[in-house]
């Protein structure tokens, strides 16, 4: 079951001219409103988009249905299950705590959770904010119990199973994204606190920021304007299964509107809530033992394209998606929420992203039609042989590729095919990235991972199975 699956894909950049409003005006207005009303009934049943410019928000509308069995219309100020998005107000109660000299970044967790294992590593708090511990995501874990999201298990009692499985690498060396880094935060605040996850960031993060319709996710709680969450099946929407709260707490709790998703950026970069210093390393990707970039910071994803840096992240959950990505050098912020765990909702929030920000991508690379039996030999997944535990998916779209990563880097990246086995990726990194399947006889072999050679060197993946 798909629990706090993070979507990174979300924070594509785009290329964009200089001037003095980027987005605005009735023509500009239309023509959003003709992208989502034309795209959304197929992904759920209501979304909510917002777009602000240097402080103002100069689009906010709710189409479609918040209740089905209510035939309630969906609203701007409905509230949403945020996912994953949880994760920057996790953070920023860990930093405040720093601030106040509670805690350090490069205190030890097992200063906070005794008898915790790895004694040959010390994972740091840092390595928790930033991704980097090597610690297993807890959504792996097999209870062996029929319906097990349903149990209130304690976040102690997950940080335990947590503890029996290896970790996945050595701490610092590597980025990958795992939900239990803020289980554990989640736990070390209220350690440290002695308050509730909960209190503590009414008292210290929603009251701070004037968020009036941000909430800790608590079973039996009334909550005027709540939108209802729905999955798919082959017979089309129904109501969303329960899931329990404990077990997604400081990784994915949280539900807010788009409204307040935007006051909740206002109070960052107003230093309501942190000291500028503080803010500007949260948004500084962190830098491995290795050298490289991880493009993540704290509780923030920074990614930059053809000289466009954002500042965002994702959420996903059952029930609901959500995204929210920020432009600092245009001071544009756009959010976005649907009420339906259909991953294709991000797909819309990407072209939302583009009608905003102006044209796709400024780029020579070509776009050559290839057939579709040649696109649909590509399909499968594909393993590094230098490290198996990551793997590239290729799945298709109508006459286009895409491509998924293993550790949440990248999700439904377009491929621009510059012959029948070179794909260009425009959206990884600000590194010149391609494809080239390995094409043996009728057979596809594997693929080719090419980056620029000082950053990644030539890798060979084989093809491991087929969807």
């Amino acid at each position: 079951m798909k629990r706090v699956n993070l979507l990174q894909l979300l924070f594509l950049l785009f290329a964009m001219p200089v001037s003095a409003q980027i987005f605005g005006g009735k023509n500009h207005s239309e023509k959003l409103d003709q992208l989502i009303a034309g795209n959304y009934n197929s992904i759920a049943p209501g979304v909510v988009f917002l777009v602000a410019e240097k402080g103002k928000v100069i689009y906010e509308k709710g189409v479609g249905t918040a209740s089905k069995e209510l035939n309630v219309p969906m609203r701007p100020e409905m509230i949403f299950q945020i996912g994953s998005i949880t994760k920057q107000y996790t953070a920023v109660a860990v930093l405040q705590l720093v601030e106040q000299g509670k805690i350090s970044l490069q205190d030890s967790i097992s200063k906070f959770v005794e008898d915790f294992p790895y004694k040959g590593h010390t994972i740091t708090v840092e390595n928790l904010l930033t991704h980097t511990s090597g610690l297993v995501d807890y959504e792996v874990l097999d209870f062996h119990i029929p319906n097990a999201i349903r149990i209130d298990l304690s976040p102690k009692q997950l940080i335990d199973s947590i503890a029996k499985l290896p970790l996945g690498f050595i701490p610092g060396t590597k980025y990958n994204y795992s939900n239990s880094n803020y289980l554990l935060l989640g736990y070390i605040i209220e350690r440290i606190t002695g308050k509730k996850y909960s209190q503590y960031l009414q008292e210290n993060i929603f009251m701070p920021a004037g968020l009036t319709n941000t909430y800790y996710n608590q079973p039996g709680q009334i909550i005027m304007n709540r939108a209802c969450g729905y999955t798919k099946d082959s017979t089309g929407n129904r109501n969303v299964g329960y899931i329990s709260m404990n077990q997604v707490f400081s990784a994915g709790a949280l539900l807010s509107n788009a409204s307040d998703l935007f006051k909740w950026h206002q109070a960052l970069y107003s230093y309501k809530l942190l000291k500028k210093e503080t803010l500007e390393k949260a948004f500084t990707p962190f830098r491995l033992s290795t050298g490289d970039s991880s493009e993540y910071g704290y509780g923030w994803f920074i990614r930059n394209f053809q000289g466009n840096r954002s500042i965002g992240h994702g959420g996903a959950i059952d029930g609901f998606r959500a995204s929210e990505i920020y432009f600092p050098e245009k001071d544009i912020f756009i959010a976005g929420l649907s009420n339906s765990d259909d991953d294709a909702f991000f797909r819309l929030f990407e072209n939302v992203i583009v009608q905003v920000m102006g044209k796709y991508l400024k780029t020579s690379y070509k776009d050559l039609k290839i057939p579709d039996a040649i696109l649909d030999s590509y399909i499968g997944s594909y393993t590094f042989m230098e490290d198996t535990t990551n793997y590239i998916n290729i799945h298709r779209e109508g006459s286009r590729l895409y491509a998924d990563l293993s550790n949440k880097t990248g999700t439904n990246m377009p491929l621009l095919a510059q012959s029948q086995t070179i794909f260009y990726l425009p959206v990884v990194k600000r590194i010149p990235t391609t494809i080239e399947f390995i094409v043996e006889g009728e057979k596809v072999r594997g693929l080719y991972w090419i980056q620029d050679k000082k950053h990644v060197t030539k890798k060979q993946n084989s093809k491991t199975s087929t969807f």
